[in-house]
C-alpha cells in the first residue's frame, strides 16, 4: 500500500515545469531559500552577539562558552528533526510539518528581535530547534517524494534543491550580518524572522499546485489505539522531565557543562537507538536492512566531516574576528563576511562537480568512495589554517586570503559528501521509515556538533595548531580507512548506486 501511496505522489506532479524538474521543485526551493536565509542570517551574527560585551549590544558570555553553546544550539537543531520526522511519518505528514515548523522558526527570530536577557535568548533557540526539527528534514523527504526511484533526475533535483540552499546561506550573512554588526544584532534578527515569514508564504501559496499529494500522506500513521498510548508516554515524559529540571538545576546538578555531556552522549546513542528500531522493525525488508548496515559507515564518515565544516561558524569565526588582518586590500571586512564563503563556493563549483559525474558516467567514484574524498578535502582545509601560526608566529594577525582556502578546500569535500548523502538517504532508507530516515542523516550533524562541544574547549591561540593538525589528521585517516572499505560497503547497498 505504502508503495502505491509513493506513486500516486510522483504521478499526481507535473513532471517538468522548473528548469525541466517537477512544478513542486520550485516550491521546495524558495521555500528552502528563505528558511536558510533565516538560519544563516541568525547563525552569521550569533557567537559575536553572545561574546560581545554588553556596551557593544552583546550578552556578555565568555568566548569559549559562546562556542560550546553555538554547538550545542545546532546539535539540538538537528537532533529535533529525529522527532520531526517522526511526527511527519506516524501523525500529520511532511507537508504539515514543514508549515509548522516555520512558524516556530519565525517566532523564535521574533524573541530574538526583541532586546531581552539571557532567558530570551534560551527561549529563542528552544523555538528555533523545535521549528527547524520540523522543517528541515521533511522539507529533504518531500524532494524524495516528487521523484519515482526510477528516475534519473533525482540526483540532479536535489542538487538544485542544495543551490536553493546555499543561496540563502550566501545571501544572509551579507545582508543580515552586515546590519547585525553595525547597526543593532536585534535587527539582523528581525531581518531573520522576515526571511523566514516568506518562506511561509512562498509555501502557503503554491503547494496545492506544485505539489499535489506529496507530503501529504502519512506513510506509517499511529492507529487509533497507538494514538492513546503514544500522547500519554508524551505527556508523562513531559512531567518527568519538568521535575528532573526542577530538581537538578537548583542543586547544581544540571550545569551548563554536563548537559553538554548529555548533549554529546545523545548525539551518537539515539542514532545507533534509531537504526537498531529500523534495523529490527518486520516492516523492513532484508534488501532494507542490508543498506541499513551499510549506511553506518556513511553515517560515521558524515559526523566527521561536520565536526570540521560546521566549526566554520563557531572557531573559524572567532579566528575570523580575533586573528585575521580584516583592514584588507584598502577595505575593512566585516567578520561575518567569511560566513558567505561557504555557500557562494558552492555555488560556483556546485555545477562543475556534478557536471563531473554526470561526464564520468558509470565510471565515476560509488557513493562510499565520493564521503572518502569530502573527508580528505576536509581534514586538509584544516592543516591549511594551522600554517600561518606556524609561518608568522602566535598572536600575529593571518592574511584573511588563508582563511579564504580554507573555506575553499572544505567546500570540495562537502560537494562530494552532501548532497550525494542527501540523495543517498531517500535510496537507502526503508520504505517505512523514509522520512525518519532522513532525520536520521541530519542526526550525524547533531552528532558531530555535540561532540564539537566538548572539542573547542581545547582551543586557543597557544594550542591552534595542535588544534587544527590533530583533528584534520584523523579525517584523512579516515578517509583512507573509508576508501579501503568502499567495496564491501557498496555491496551492502543492494543494488542502490
Amino acid at each position: 500500500m505504502l508503495d502505491l501511496n509513493k506513486q500516486k505522489i510522483v504521478d499526481s506532479v507535473p513532471q517538468k515545469g522548473f528548469f525541466g524538474h517537477p512544478k513542486g521543485l520550485f516550491t521546495l526551493f524558495f521555500t528552502e531559500f528563505w528558511e536558510r536565509f533565516s538560519y544563516y542570517g541568525m547563525k552569521a551574527i550569533l557567537v559575536y552577539y553572545m561574546y560581545y560585551e554588553v556596551t557593544k549590544g552583546g550578552l556578555g558570555i565568555p568566548e569559549t562558552t559562546a562556542f560550546a553553546i553555538t554547538s550545542i544550539y545546532g546539535s539540538l537543531v538537528y537532533m529535533s528533526g529525529i522527532i520531526g520526522g517522526w511526527l511527519a511519518d506516524r501523525i500529520f505528514g511532511t507537508s504539515k510539518a514543514v508549515f509548522y515548523g516555520g512558524i516556530f522558526i519565525m517566532l523564535g527570530h521574533i524573541v530574538l528581535a526583541v532586546p531581552g536577557s539571557i532567558s530570551m535568548f534560551f527561549v529563542s533557540m528552544v523555538l528555533i530547534v523545535i521549528g527547524t526539527g520540523l522543517l528541515k528534514p521533511n522539507v529533504s523527504s518531500i524532494v524524495g517524494d516528487i521523484y519515482s526511484q526510477q528516475d534519473n533526475r533525482r540526483d540532479a533535483g536535489f542538487s538544485i534543491f542544495y543551490m536553493g540552499i546555499n543561496l540563502g546561506g550566501f545571501l544572509s550573512p551579507l545582508i543580515v550580518g552586515e546590519i547585525g554588526m553595525n547597526t543593532s544584532f536585534h535587527l539582523g534578527f528581525g531581518l531573520a524572522a522576515i526571511g523566514m515569514f516568506i518562506g511561509l508564504l512562498v509555501f502557503m501559496f503554491t503547494k496545492k499546485k506544485n505539489l499535489g499529494l506529496a507530503g501529504t500522506i502519512v506513510a506509517n500513521p499511529l492507529s487509533a489505539t497507538e494514538k492513546k498510548k503514544v500522547y500519554t508516554i508524551i505527556g508523562i515524559g513531559i512531567v518527568v522531565i519538568a521535575i528532573i529540571l526542577a530538581i537538578t538545576i537548583p542543586a547544581g546538578i544540571l550545569t551548563f557543562d554536563t548537559f553538554a555531556i548529555v548533549v554529546g552522549i545523545l548525539g551518537f546513542l539515539i542514532p545507533a537507538i534509531y537504526i537498531t528500531v529500523m534495523y529490527r522493525s518486520p516492516k523492513t525488508t532484508s534488501d532494507e536492512r542490508s543498506r541499513l548496515i551499510a549506511y553506518i559507515p556513511l553515517f560515521l564518515a558524515s559526523v566527521m566531516f561536520w565536526a570540521i565544516q560546521e566549526q566554520g561558524s563557531t572557531i573559524l569565526a572567532g579566528y575570523a574576528d580575533k586573528r585575521t588582518q580584516l583592514d584588507f586590500a584598502g577595505m575593512h571586512l566585516s567578520p561575518t563576511l567569511f560566513q558567505s564563503l561557504n555557500p557562494l563556493f558552492i555555488i560556483v563549483f556546485a555545477p562543475i562537480i556534478g557536471w563531473l559525474w554526470v561526464k564520468l558516467g558509470n565510471r565515476q567514484p560509488s557513493i562510499p568512495k565520493k564521503f572518502s574524498i569530502g573527508l580528505l578535502f576536509a581534514g586538509l582545509s584544516f592543516l591549511v589554517i594551522l600554517l600561518p601560526a606556524y609561518f608568522g608566529g602566535e598572536g600575529s594577525l593571518v592574511n584573511p586570503l588563508w582563511l579564504v582556502l580554507s573555506y575553499f578546500i572544505v567546500v570540495i569535500g562537502e560537494l562530494c559528501l552532501s548532497p550525494v548523502g542527501l540523495s543517498a538517504t531517500t535510496k537507502l532508507a526503508p520504505a517505512a521509515f523514509s522520512a525518519q530516515t532522513m532525520s536520521l542523516w541530519f542526526l550525524s550533524n547533531a552528532a558531530a556538533q555535540g561532540l564539537n562541544a566538548q572539542i573547542v574547549k581545547f582551543y586557543s591561540e597557544k594550542t591552534e595548531m595542535m588544534y587544527f593538525g590533530i583533528i584534520g589528521g584523523c579525517s584523512i585517516v579516515l578517509a583512507i580507512v573509508l576508501f579501503l572499505l568502499s567495496p564491501a560497503i557498496q555491496n551492502k547497498m543492494k543494488g542502490i548506486k
